[in-house]
């Protein structure tokens, strides 16, 4: 027996397997090489049976990337659409709290994976499905993140899709990168930023990660934009002011003249966090510009509720800015459906 602590192994000395039969090794070589096989094949299919293929990213965290992405999956599902929702952020996935769907169990059969099934039959597949508590981390190194995010593109049966929605996480990193090198016919990327100069300067990243990627920039959405607030006017007799013009103190001391409606009712918007960022960076890239949404208290409060905004106030401000950026989106997708298909050299 040698002296030397350290086993060494030598691969000469093992008995070969028997003429025509293959290794323990070599035969999990082969079904991994079998199984990914199959999960690219099915990753093909998925241009044929799912439409459209929307990336959401941002350049930085905090900005409302989620929020964004469950509310454009909610808003195209309220107009009759068939959509998915993927969470690609593995180590922090987010999307089935905001949507009510807590605590629940993916459905496998026959090796598929079944999406859930959320608000508005919206389907859903997140990380968090397969965490046996919410607070339980996931520690993976790039490779096995890499090949969770194949599987829950090319083993899940999605379906017939209108809209696929992916969430990744913040940065230009390994996710996205994996994304659109696996999944085909990407319709292009959605960037999230809120006004604030050092989120803009990495949402500017993300547009260049698209360039380098050849995909395209369907539009940047400026999140937190802007913070109304409402309030009646009343005279002296405590009767509504209707038609008046007031003075509202902002902060700072800042004083915003605001006129009343008929009714003595009088609102005014706020830039806590800046405007009009997201418009400049899009106007300097020359990409679209698809909207802005208010900063909402009350997203804060339904996403932590599971009832997102979208759902908890159907008339509310929020709603109403989502619902112009999916007009805005839309008509960025059918723009490039309706594009010249042979490009002239």
């Amino acid at each position: 027996m040698s002296d030397d602590a350290v086993s060494v192994h030598d691969p000469a000395a093992a008995p070969a397997p028997p003429s025509g039969q293959a290794s323990a090794d070599q035969q999990r070589e082969m079904e991994a090489q079998y199984a990914q096989m199959k999960r690219k094949m099915a990753m093909q299919k998925l241009a044929e049976s799912i439409k459209h293929k929307i990336m959401v990213m941002s350049g930085k965290g905090g900005v409302g990337k989620s929020t964004v992405a469950t509310g454009l999956a909610l808003s195209l599902a309220g107009r009759g659409h068939k959509v998915g929702l993927l969470d690609i952020d593995i180590t922090g996935p987010n999307v089935p709290k905001m949507l009510g769907l807590e605590g629940r169990q993916l459905h496998v059969d026959d090796g598929r994976i079944h999406p859930m099934k959320g608000p508005l039959d919206v389907k859903v597949i997140s990380m968090a499905f397969l965490l046996e508590a919410e607070d339980t981390p996931v520690v993976w190194r790039g490779p096995i993140k890499l090949g969770a995010i194949q599987q829950f593109i090319g083993d899940v049966e999605w379906g017939e899709l209108d809209f696929m929605i992916i969430d990744f996480p913040p940065g230009t990193s390994d996710e996205p990168l994996t994304i659109a090198q696996s999944l085909p016919n990407i319709d292009g990327i959605v960037i999230v930023t809120t006004p604030q100069e050092v989120a803009l300067l990495d949402s500017r990243k993300s547009i260049n990660f698209a360039s380098s990627l050849d995909l395209r920039v369907l539009g940047v959405i400026e999140n937190m934009s802007g913070y109304t607030i409402r309030g009646t006017a009343r005279d002296n007799s405590g009767n509504p002011s209707a038609n008046a013009r007031i003075d509202v103190q902002g902060p700072g001391g800042k004083i915003h003249e605001v006129e009343t409606d008929e009714q003595g009712e009088w609102k005014v918007t706020l830039d806590i966090f800046k405007s009009g960022g997201g418009e400049t960076t899009a106007s300097d890239y020359d990409v679209p510009f698809l909207g802005a949404i208010p900063f909402d208290p009350g997203i804060v409060r339904s996403g932590d509720d599971g009832v997102h905004r979208i759902l908890a106030e159907p008339e509310g401000d929020s709603t109403i800015a989502f619902q112009a950026i999916v007009d805005e989106l839309l008509e960025q997708i059918d723009s490039a459906e309706s594009g010249p298909s042979l490009k002239i050299i």
